[in-house]
């Protein structure tokens, strides 16, 4: 969705009803994140809109900056600057050392990446058996998800999935996430006044 730069679009101010709405739903998305929502949508603060290509919309607060962003009716995704603060907040998986090139050039994540020895889906404990690290929920298709790198400390992608971690243990192949918001992409790049 954002493999090439772009300028921003008109920006404008979310009305407080509508603000309050936003605040809702996303913690009605990601229930983890509600312990720091005061400090990531301060209710005192002015909640804008800037439109991007492809009828996109960039959620930000100036001063703290890009929050969300949402495709026409989608659920709201986080940007990967607001996952770095909050990497806990989120349903989360692991891509193996050798999909990194492969998402952050742009391509669809498939499944080998995270079902090979180095990745990890919800629902696997770590090496030590004991941890689940990525929670213990299989998650469904349509669910927004972020993925971390093996051996790397920030998450590189976020985006929806396309086939739920079930499927994907069984089939093993396939398109796990597309169209995601990826490390140095348009929107990584995006300069907001």
């Amino acid at each position: 969705m954002f493999k090439k730069d772009f300028q921003a679009g008109s920006k404008s101010k979310v009305k407080s009803s509508i603000q309050r709405g936003i605040r809702q739903k996303v913690l009605e998305t990601y229930p983890l994140l509600e312990p720091h929502i005061d400090e990531i949508m301060p209710k005192k603060e002015q909640l804008e809109v800037v439109k991007l290509p492809d009828r996109t919309s960039l959620y930000t607060i100036p001063n703290i900056g890009p929050l969300f962003y949402q495709h026409i009716d989608d659920p709201f995704l986080p940007h990967l600057t607001l996952i770095h603060r909050f990497p806990d907040a989120f349903n989360r998986m692991r891509i193996d050392r050798g999909a990194i090139r492969f998402v952050l050039s742009g391509a669809a994540l498939m499944v080998p990446g995270l079902t090979s020895a180095g990745g990890r889906l919800p629902g696997e404990a770590e090496e030590d058996g004991q941890e689940y690290k990525y929670g213990k929920e299989e998650l469904e298709v349509g669910v927004p998800v972020v993925v971390e790198a093996e051996g790397k400390e920030h998450a590189c992608l976020v985006g929806l999935l396309k086939m739920g971690t079930k499927e994907m243990r069984e089939k093993k192949k396939g398109v796990a996430v597309e169209n995601g918001h990826y490390l140095g992409d348009g929107l990584w790049k995006l300069q907001l006044d």
